[in-house]
This record gives structure tokens, C-alpha cells and sequence, in this order.
């Protein structure tokens, strides 16, 4: 039995990492001063703090400054929507990242609309997911947009296919469908209390996997020679799907982790590259 070709996130965002390299450099000669990306996080959550790590040190691999904010736990949303709106008002600054996820006496979505359109880098704002809805222009969220770039990297068919979105969260399960339905794919959303949830997965060419429970989708679930994207990430290296199983099933999937995760940051990394050059134009 075949396994599975891996869907190669790390050596398809390394390509993309040089060419965000390249426009930072000219664009820190042309204007005096590099490209600047802001992390705000709340609390001390320990994956944010890994996450934020990441991205800090990546951006400045590629010559980004990395300016990172930090709230108390304790932080009201009063407070932290005053610290994003500062952000937004600082002509130094020209993407702003909000770390998700907010403790909880947080209003993420109020903090998140603080964002100027123009800085919003990682795509959260309602403006954003407008402009995924209708095709206008405007930031995509990183990690669907990575997704949709992964699988544009390998050549794989979307227009006419059926895809099964296996989460609803606003910032991956609800624009991912989005942003393929733009590419004409047939989009069924799913979550942890559908129906038949084994049932919709096996009719699916292409499954993406966004619910953040441990192995959900399980391998006998997969469509033979169906697409398996894997964009849970959980304790212990573990995603949403059932990986050694589904792998004797699919003919591509994703690795976890590898896969999605590098993707995310280079969107990430090149739609604040874009959120400066768009502001000096």
C-alpha cells in the first residue's frame, strides 16, 4: 500500500522567506528604516509565548524589527484595545499581530478591530474577513492563506472539488472555506458536532482538519487519494487527524508539525512586508 506524499510547509515557506528577505532589504535602503511588526500579548500563556518567540525570531532573520508588547493577565480589554490602537496610530509601525489566544475577561474581538485595516498582518479584523468573503483587497488570514498557498505550491487541483472544512473558527475554519470557495471548490463546514462526521469526510477530495481536537479525523474517515491538511496542533506533536493512518489512505497530507505551521509565518512575514510597502506608496 502507498503512503501519503507530505505536503512539504518548511521547504515551501523557505522560498517565500527569501523573497520577503529581499523586499525588506530594499525597502529598509529606500526608506531609512526596516519594516516593523508588533506583537501584542496578553498573559503568559506558554504556547503564546513560544509562538511569539517564533515569530520575533524569524522576523529578524529576514531584517524586520520586532517590537513586542506585553499585558498583564489581568489586562482589561479597555486596556489592551488602547495599547492596539496606539500601535495603530504609530507611523513606525506597520503590522500589528495580537496573539491569540486572550484570557478570558478579554473581548478578543474588540481588541482585534482596533487594528488599523492597513496593519492588520495576520488578517483578524471584520474588514479583513470581508474582504476574503467578497474577493476585495485586503489581508488574509495567515494561516487559510498559507493552507491555500501550500496546495497551489504542489499543483494540486482545488476548482470542482469537494472539500470538507472540519472547524468554524473565525480565524481558520471560516475564512479557509472562504478563500477556496473562491477557487471554485465546493465547500462543506464541519466541526466537532456534526452528524456523521466520518460520513462527510469520506466524501471529501480535499480534508482540512482545524477543530484543535487531538486526532478527530480518524485515517479510516479519508477518501482514498484525497488531500489531507492538517492544521491542528496539540500536546505532544499531535494534530486533528489520525496521521499514520490517513497517510495509507490520502495522496498528500500534511506533516505535524511542518506542514501548516511554517506556512503561517511566512504569509505572516510577507503581508507585513506588503502593509509597508502599501503605506509609503
Amino acid at each position: 500500500m502507498s503512503v501519503a506524499q507530505l505536503l512539504d510547509g518548511t521547504a515551501v515557506a523557505r522560498r517565500s522567506f527569501a523573497e520577503t528577505a529581499e523586499r525588506a532589504a530594499d525597502f529598509a535602503a529606500a526608506q531609512g528604516r526596516p519594516v516593523c511588526l508588533a506583537t501584542v500579548l496578553i498573559g503568559d500563556d506558554p504556547a503564546s509565548q513560544t509562538y511569539v518567540r517564533m515569530k520575533q525570531r524569524r522576523a529578524g532573520q529576514l531584517g524586520l524589527e520586532s517590537r513586542r508588547v506585553q499585558l498583564p493577565a489581568e489586562t482589561t480589554t479597555d486596556t489592551a484595545v488602547a495599547a492596539v490602537r496606539a500601535l495603530s496610530e504609530d507611523d513606525t509601525v506597520d503590522g500589528i499581530l495580537v496573539q491569540h489566544p486572550a484570557p478570558a475577561q478579554v473581548d478578543e474581538l474588540a481588541v482585534f478591530e482596533a487594528i488599523a485595516p492597513e496593519k492588520d498582518v495576520d488578517g483578524v479584523t471584520m474588514h479583513s474577513f470581508a474582504a476574503m468573503g467578497l474577493s476585495a483587497n485586503g489581508f488574509h488570514s495567515c494561516t487559510p492563506e498559507g493552507i491555500v498557498r501550500l496546495l497551489d505550491a504542489y499543483d494540486l487541483p482545488i476548482a470542482g472539488k469537494r472539500v470538507c472544512v472540519v472547524g468554524r473558527s473565525a480565524i481558520l475554519g471560516k475564512p479557509v472555506g472562504l478563500l477556496l470557495l473562491a477557487r471554485d471548490a465546493t465547500v462543506t463546514f464541519c466541526h466537532s458536532r456534526t452528524t456523521d462526521l466520518a460520513v462527510e469526510v469520506s466524501e471529501a477530495d480535499i480534508v482540512i482538519a482545524a477543530v484543535g481536537r487531538p486526532e478527530l479525523v480518524r485515517g479510516e474517515w479519508v477518501k482514498p487519494g484525497a488531500v489531507v491538511v492538517d492544521a491542528g496542533y496539540n500536546p505532544g506533536n499531535v494534530g486533528d487527524v489520525e496521521t499514520a493512518a490517513a497517510a495509507e489512505r490520502a495522496s498528500y497530507i500534511t506533516p505535524v508539525p511542518g506542514g501548516v505551521g511554517p506556512m503561517t509565518i511566512a504569509v505572516l512575514m510577507e503581508q507585513t512586508v506588503t502593509a509597508a510597502e502599501n503605506r509609503v506608496q
